[in-house]
């Protein structure tokens, strides 16, 4: 029985002996997560700004795409009520005055800044008398549009 108890007694002490061979450097474990969050921010940093550049320009774009569509569409109507079409007419120049206090109404979120939402509200005092002289089809309507589509433009041109 002795024999057996120094086998598993060296079978032990191998085992300490392998044990302690194995353990965990910390330190050089502590440096090479280190390194790797280093090369790792080396490479998402320069992504990251990118990335936010790339979406600044994308929100600049649709800014401008909102507000040619605007545009377009009263100049639409301007062409329209020019031809004597003035349900279309009053259709899309309804459309747009519905876009227009959509945006004013946006705040923050709005394509207009601050300055421009406040310097249009003048302009949807006179929506409901345009469209009703639009549905008479008065040709008086073609100049009162044309003064809306040209304060539209220089309000919104100037990027005040």
């Amino acid at each position: 029985m002795r024999a057996v108890e120094q086998h598993a007694q060296m079978k032990n002490n191998t085992m300490s002996e392998q044990l302690s061979e194995v353990t965990i450097p910390w330190q050089r474990l502590g440096f090479y997560l280190a390194l790797s969050l280093v090369f790792f921010l080396l490479g998402f940093l320069p992504m990251w700004f990118k990335a936010n550049r790339a979406i600044e320009q994308r929100d600049a774009a649709q800014r401008e795409v909102r507000l040619s569509q605007l545009q377009k569409t009263l100049g639409t109507a301007l062409v329209e009520v020019h031809r004597g079409e003035f349900e279309p007419a009053r259709q899309r120049t309804s459309d747009f005055y519905t876009h227009l206090r959509r945006q004013i109404d946006a705040g923050n979120q709005s394509v207009f800044t601050p300055t421009q939402r406040e310097r249009l509200l003048p302009l949807l005092e006179g929506r409901d008398d345009l469209i009703t002289s639009l549905a008479r089809s008065d040709p008086a309507a073609e100049d009162r549009l044309f003064e809306v589509y040209s304060s539209y433009n220089k309000l919104t041109s100037n990027g005040s």
